[in-house]
């Protein structure tokens, strides 16, 4: 079988190469943030198969014509992490964003959906708390997933390095990396409850028919084994 291209979402690179390996077949993958990706196809890159972060990019591929079918394969949600030596006693999630004296970054919304979920989860605390969704938004500094963005070294995850850095003092992003960040001495990692956090859909567009059989492979269980054992949530769950 000739080699699949694809494309694929940034968050999906740590666990793509335990899929690959169990896939079994050929490809080659470029990473990136999922927006991103969808303009590339759109101007006409080549791709077999588009594994998105949300399943808006997928759609829209199939919707322009350019994907014969899409499907949902995992999920994710978002979690805060800050730098310890930043937390009190007294302080949750919500008050770490809300605390004035603490700097947010945060991903690019329209380039890449983490920072759209982060936005979405803004909205969240605003209709819940009046006031303090838009003051934490306007806070907030989309500092990667853009296409004007720091650069993150390869092998570096996004929150560890801005935030060791200095570039902030704290980074909503996806929870699939808390496993990798909480060894980390100096963060600290946060969950973020219902009815406030997002619920992250990953979704395939099959853009050559060559590649349905590695769009029903992530639909399959191994497939769905190996999400869970890096932090993300399968279809089902």
């Amino acid at each position: 079988m000739t080699t699949l291209h694809i494309l694929a979402a940034g968050s999906l690179k740590p666990v793509w190469p335990a899929l690959m390996a169990e896939f079994g077949l050929n490809v080659e993958t470029d990473f990136g943030p999922a927006g991103l990706l969808r303009e590339r196809i759109v101007a006409g890159v080549r791709c077999d198969l588009f594994a998105s972060a949300n399943l808006a990019h997928a759609e829209d591929l199939f919707q322009r014509g350019l994907a014969l079918k899409t499907g949902r394969f995992a999920a994710n949600v978002l979690c805060l992490t800050v730098k310890r030596d930043r937390v009190t006693e007294q302080d949750n999630w919500l008050s770490l964003l809300a605390r004035p004296d603490l700097t947010l970054a945060t991903s690019t919304p329209h380039s890449d959906p983490s920072g759209d979920y982060t936005w979405q989860l803004f909205a969240n605390i605003e209709q819940h708390h009046s006031g303090l969704g838009q003051q934490i938004q306007a806070k907030a500094r989309c500092l990667v997933g853009g296409t004007d963005s720091l650069t993150v070294p390869p092998g570096e995850l996004a929150a560890s390095w801005l935030l060791t850095r200095n570039h902030a003092d704290m980074f909503i992003g996806y929870a699939s990396y808390a496993p990798r960040l909480t060894s980390f001495p100096a963060l600290q990692v946060l969950s973020i409850p219902a009815p406030y956090n997002v619920r992250a859909e990953y979704a395939w567009a099959l853009c050559q028919p060559q590649a349905l059989v590695l769009a029903d492979f992530l639909q399959s269980a191994a497939a769905q084994q190996i999400l869970r054992q890096y932090g993300f949530l399968a279809v089902m769950d």
